[in-house]
């Protein structure tokens, strides 16, 4: 039988255009998000903004409910989109995998490299490693949403199939190492819960309600158990029904019809807008804030957020650029159609934005609020220079048709 991707190619791109436009415009809301998070923190109104993020609601925080709540739907999305690259989308294929798991790899360990050679000195700061080997799409496909035509799609494609693998690779982290005190009951209900949503799906059980029903209970097993409840959301995501149970009249395939027939289709196309335009800038404007009048030059310059700032900058640029330059000198795989080199140093520059996931990554390394103030310093910082770096590369790079 063939795939979705050959039956419905035009499908498949055409929802890949509506993914990176919501992305794009979720980005520049949580620009606005962030900006007036700082606004608010270092006005009068601050008292009531770390007031209200420390507030109850129920048996948990309001950040609480944001970061370990509101952030395992953030995750589930996630989660839906690596699932479907993977079978249907822009890494479906070995070949389509090499260049952009190549650079998923240099962004991660290089960034990591520079982060313990300037902060790993100290041992109680070494476990932050992982901060500046993420990269949020949203807010680079906002930077590149803003370059308009600048950007020719190839580079869009690439940077949405880097931000895959990289979010693959920090879900990998997260669980790997942000693991403690585990509690075998709940978490063996967990795994239950997964595999019972598992057999539903091989055996063509295709209503969400029961999906999402289980997936609660997963999720709250998951949170009593130790393990970071976020991680729920993935493991629930991957049991999600993708290829249809009937995929005739091949020929007549449109986006609706694809998302009318699959169940992970219909879920991402509805989650997509609740989670780019609420989710995101809410733990973007309730994670952002902090205080800068007590600090001084000389903290801000400490190893921590010198260290989560470089890797960011300096450690993505050198990682991603390195990698795809390696790979494609090596004939591994071809040069994105259409872009230049330039262009590829833009995109390795931009891809040093971290934010939700560096700042969610931070929150896990630090909890102590002081320590998690000067993480934040460094994600903005960070992330605020290869924003603009990336912008005015990009902003005047050609593409390879300029050029001849």
């Amino acid at each position: 039988m063939k795939t979705l991707s050959k039956l419905a190619p035009t499908a498949v791109l055409s929802a890949l255009r509506d993914f990176m436009r919501v992305e794009a415009a979720g980005g520049i809301l949580l620009m606005a998000a962030a900006a007036a998070a700082l606004l608010v923190a270092n006005s009068p109104f601050a008292d009531g903004y770390f007031a209200a993020k420390a507030s109850y609601i129920g048996p948990l925080t309001l950040s609480y409910w944001i970061n370990d709540g509101l952030m395992a739907l953030f995750f589930l999305l996630v989660g839906l989109e690596i699932k479907r690259e993977f079978i249907e989308g822009q890494l479906s294929t070995a070949s389509s995998r090499i260049l952009p798991a190549l650079a998923a790899g240099g962004g991660v360990a290089v960034p990591a490299i520079v982060y313990l050679l300037i902060a790993g000195g100290d041992p109680a700061l070494a476990r932050g490693w992982a901060i500046p080997a993420a990269t949020d799409i949203a807010f680079a496909l906002g930077i590149l949403a803003l370059l308009g035509s600048r950007a020719p799609v190839s580079l869009k494609v690439l940077l949405t199939a880097i931000a895959v693998i990289d979010d693959l690779v920090a879900v990998a982290i997260i669980a790997v190492f942000f693991t403690e005190d585990l509690s075998l009951l709940p978490l063996g209900i967990g795994i239950a819960g997964v595999i019972f949503l598992a057999v539903l799906n091989r055996s063509g059980v295709r209503s969400l309600w029961i999906y999402g029903l289980i997936g609660l209970g997963v999720w709250a097993a998951v949170l009593l158990s130790g393990v970071h409840a976020t991680l729920a959301g993935v493991a629930v995501a991957l049991t999600i029904p993708l290829s249809p149970a009937a995929r005739r009249n091949a020929d007549a395939v449109t986006t609706k019809a694809v998302e009318d027939v699959s169940p992970l289709h219909r879920l991402e196309h509805g989650l997509h807008p609740w989670i780019a335009f609420g989710v995101i800038p809410l733990f973007g404007f309730f994670n952002a804030g902090v205080a800068l009048g007590g600090m001084s030059p000389a903290s801000l310059a400490s190893p921590l957020p010198l260290g989560i700032a470089l890797g960011l900058v300096v450690g993505k640029q050198i990682g991603i650029f390195g990698a795809i330059f390696a790979a494609v000198r090596a004939g591994l795989a071809p040069l994105p159609e259409g872009a230049s080199w330039m262009q590829i140093y833009g995109l390795s520059l931009l891809c040093g934005i971290g934010f939700t996931m560096s700042l969610f990554i931070g929150g896990l390394a630090f909890p102590d609020p002081a320590t998690l103030d000067m993480v934040r310093i460094g994600v903005l910082s960070g992330s605020i220079v290869a924003a603009l770096a990336g912008y005015v590369v990009l902003r005047f790079a050609k593409d390879r048709t300029a050029l001849h």
